[in-house]
């Protein structure tokens, strides 16, 4: 096993073939390396841990996602040290809203956070970020699925991994669950996921595009499929640059509940939405590489931590209910995450850390999102909504997940207030 220390780092990428000797042992092991498990193993040994991180997969690997990067994505790229990542990538300035005849032209809020967005694909982006952290001494086990856990008392004592050369155990002092929007180990560890609040469904692929370097992201908040029919959901077209290929990802996304399921044929609706923003982004051919995916939102989880474990990122439900984002919660849980490693117990100091952190924002803008998986909400909301500039930067501000506590405006104290209004009224997760 490689060692995390900052002078000599011994870094280890492995895959889990007979060659490779597979660890027996991990101080901090990291399951699942999107960017949130790849961020939180880099942040450990930077903090002189001794870290494992493994993934089921084999890297380079594709995700589905809309690949767009918030300006709370790029300041956490920063704490990782990986600005120049998106240094040859566009800079997203904000976005291009359209809607029932009108549209605007709203740019990301100036602040705490840089005033820019941008976009990398996801097979190069998560890569990207394990490099990172192999580069730090992390030792990489790939092809390894996590498939059971050995308690010792209330601890995780050990985690079964099942490969091609069969099954293999390691033991661990702290575990960070990073595996993604299914989690099956975070399921194994009693992880819940309550989708009678809102829960996301989307599907995205790519097109070769005359506009691949726009300074924009397209965005319609209003979405019809084929038939017409007014969806409960959003298109969006991210720019990925010359370097990203000159594609675009153009994708659409749909809110549900239980009670209101998303009983829609996406390929179809996505499909009809490149059509439709076919010569406005240029686009040079049909979309391909299309995949969907499902997305519980807004912490409407339980289970999120035990004595020594913490479920970060999607797995812990940590996705804005608004538009589906969840990369910089994956990066900002992960570093989260870091600072608690060495504490007695998690159980209830991790759930707090998220209550304190997204409670009353996941709280609020999930109400939000269940009203507007009824019909005649959309809309209601958004034929006046989308002729306001000031409204939608408001938005654009909520949805981009860009309110702090630090911030004292009149925005930021209504979302709030929406948010402590919901909590006391909603006895659902999250994370309880």
């Amino acid at each position: 096993m490689s060692t995390a220390s900052s002078s000599s780092p011994a870094p280890r990428d492995a895959d889990s073939s007979p060659e490779v000797a597979f660890p027996d042992s991990a101080d901090v092991l990291v399951v699942g390396a999107g960017p949130g498990g790849s961020a939180a193993a880099a942040h450990a040994a930077d903090a002189g841990r001794d870290v494992v991180l493994v993934d089921a997969a084999v890297f380079p690997r594709d995700k589905t996602c809309g690949d767009g990067l918030t300006p709370r994505a790029i300041a956490e790229l920063d704490a990782l040290g990986l600005r120049p990542l998106v240094a040859d990538r566009p800079r997203i300035d904000g976005l291009h809203l359209h809607g029932w005849g009108a549209e605007q032209l709203v740019r990301w809020p100036s602040g705490r956070f840089p005033a820019h967005g941008s976009a990398i694909a996801r097979t190069e982006f998560d890569d990207a970020i394990r490099t990172h952290a192999v580069g730090k001494g992390v030792t990489m086990v790939q092809g390894a699925k996590a498939v059971g856990v050995e308690m010792d008392g209330d601890r995780v004592g050990a985690v079964t991994f099942s490969t091609a050369t069969g099954a293999h155990t390691i033991r661990v002092t702290d575990l960070v669950v990073a595996d993604g929007v299914r989690s099956g180990l975070g399921k194994t560890l009693g992880r819940q996921w309550h989708r009678d609040t809102a829960y996301g469904v989307a599907a995205r692929a790519y097109a070769p595009s005359g506009r691949a370097d726009a300074n924009w992201m397209g965005s319609h908040l209003e979405l019809r499929g084929p038939d017409g029919d007014l969806l409960p959901g959003y298109g969006w077209v991210f720019p990925l640059g010359a370097a990203g290929g000159g594609l675009v990802n153009v994708g659409v996304g749909a809110l549900a509940t239980s009670k209101r399921p998303a009983h829609m044929a996406l390929r179809p609706i996505l499909e009809h939405y490149a059509t439709m923003v076919g010569d406005e982004w240029e686009l040079d051919g049909p979309p391909v590489r299309i995949a969907s995916a499902l997305l519980p939102m807004g912490g409407a989880v339980t289970g999120v931590a035990g004595r020594n474990w913490m479920l970060i990122g999607d797995a812990a439900a940590c996705v804005n209910p608004l538009n589906g984002e969840g990369i910089d919660y994956a990066l900002e849980t992960a570093r989260l995450a870091v600072e608690l490693l060495g504490a007695d117990d998690y159980t209830t100091r991790w759930r707090d850390t998220l209550v304190e952190h997204y409670g009353l924002a996941f709280s609020a803008a999930r109400r939000l999102a269940g009203l507007l998986t009824m019909p005649r909400t959309v809309p209601t909301l958004g034929r006046p909504g989308i002729r306001s500039a000031r409204l939608m930067s408001m938005v654009v501000r909520v949805m981009g997940n860009l309110i702090t506590p630090e911030d004292a405006d009149l925005v930021a104290r209504a979302w709030r207030t929406a948010g402590r209004v919901s909590t006391r009224v909603d006895p659902r997760p999250p994370f309880s």
